[in-house]
């Protein structure tokens, strides 16, 4: 079923020192029911009153999202983790006094508070505390868990601008609050909490070498759950296939030299078959392509992996919005954001890289 149009109404902030008066206008606007689209400090969320099983059936709908994903919810300080979450062990504490505000995603036992459809249906929820001003700002006014996945149609690339949330969302939301760009530019880290051992199911803005300074015994489980497995997911982010452009996204991975030919011959190949290619690179390497027809767009320095980070679902949407039909990019080394940079390269491919043996 198509979602019934509305009127998006955007309103411009200052991402440091949002005004009051916008802020209100979106917190009542949730408090009414409403989605409104706001930025923290990974990408934009699109949030609805958490206890409001209608705004959050809304949210599903609009995103065109399986009700067998959950969503995370979002609130304004610690005190609010107990009407989110309940049998909260020791460790989760520890973890947000370190944490939180940021981009840590913890999965707890649900409180009954909370909208049974925001957790898929699941016994578990997902919780974190946002840094962003905005956001800080709009969670502290409204007074309640704000439920908030990411503010995109399913499965593409996250929105980092409020332009991307208008162009996947607009007609079908009623609110989107625009403080520019998102500085990290992909998802929280998400940390269960709920089994006997802490597990990271998601890798995202802190790094695992962060949280296995504070809980060494943390445990990495990459999974990737197909849409029609029976089970759902546990958290966000888990299907095999998400954060993919239009195009189709092609993964190099091997020595860096290699690579880079390979993805050159390719190209190449691509552009002879009558295919429009986009290269999706480090500022340092577009110049290796600048004699194949081929549209080029920077990452950042490769040398600073927050600023691939950053640039990366911002890159996938730019090379879309230019009408290529293959998108070529290579890997990055996987530590640090690393390996939240490849988490996403490789979901947008459906699990599926190339890899180039050494010459």
């Amino acid at each position: 079923m198509v979602p019934e149009r509305v009127h998006t109404h955007i309103l411009a902030v200052n991402p440091e020192h949002p005004d009051p008066d916008c802020i209100e206008c979106a917190a009542q606007a949730l408090r009414q029911g409403q989605l409104v689209a706001f930025p923290t400090e990974t990408v934009y969320g699109l949030g609805a009153h958490a206890g409001d099983a209608v705004a959050v059936r809304r949210v599903f709908e609009v995103k065109r999202r399986p009700a067998s994903d959950p969503l995370i919810v979002h609130i304004a300080d610690m005190s609010q983790l107990t009407d989110v979450a309940c049998t909260i062990p020791d460790l989760a504490w520890q973890l947000v006094q370190h944490f939180w505000p940021g981009p840590l995603t913890l999965v707890l036992p649900r409180h009954e508070r909370i909208a049974a459809e925001v957790s898929a249906g699941l016994t578990t929820v997902a919780v974190r505390m946002p840094r962003h001003p905005v956001a800080q700002a709009l969670l502290s006014a409204v007074r309640v868990p704000i439920a908030a996945p990411s503010a995109n149609l399913f499965a593409r690339p996250s929105p980092t601008t409020a332009q991307h949330v208008l162009d996947d969302l607009a007609g079908q939301i009623e609110l989107v609050i625009d403080a520019g760009m998102t500085p990290i530019g992909v998802e929280s880290t998400v940390v269960d909490l709920t089994g006997a051992v802490p597990v990271v199911l998601r890798p995202g803005g802190i790094t695992l070498e962060a949280l296995r300074a504070i809980v060494p015994g943390l445990v990495w489980q990459a999974r990737q759950v197909e849409f029609d497995h029976p089970a759902g997911v546990v958290a966000p982010g888990m299907f095999a296939r998400h954060y993919a452009p239009r195009a189709e996204l092609r993964l190099f991975v091997g020595e860096h030299e290699t690579v880079l030919a390979q993805m050159y011959a390719t190209g190449q190949g691509l552009i002879a078959e009558q295919k429009r290619v986009g290269i999706l690179a480090p500022v340092e390497e577009l110049a290796y392509f600048a004699d194949i027809a081929a549209d080029r767009v920077s990452l950042g320095s490769r040398s600073d992996l927050a600023e691939i980070a950053a640039h990366l679902f911002a890159g996938m949407r730019e090379l879309d919005r230019r009408g290529v039909d293959v998108i070529l990019v290579r890997s990055f080394d996987q530590s640090g954001l690393g390996l939240a940079i490849w988490d996403r390269l490789l979901r947008a491919t459906e699990g599926k890289f190339i890899h180039v043996a050494a010459g």
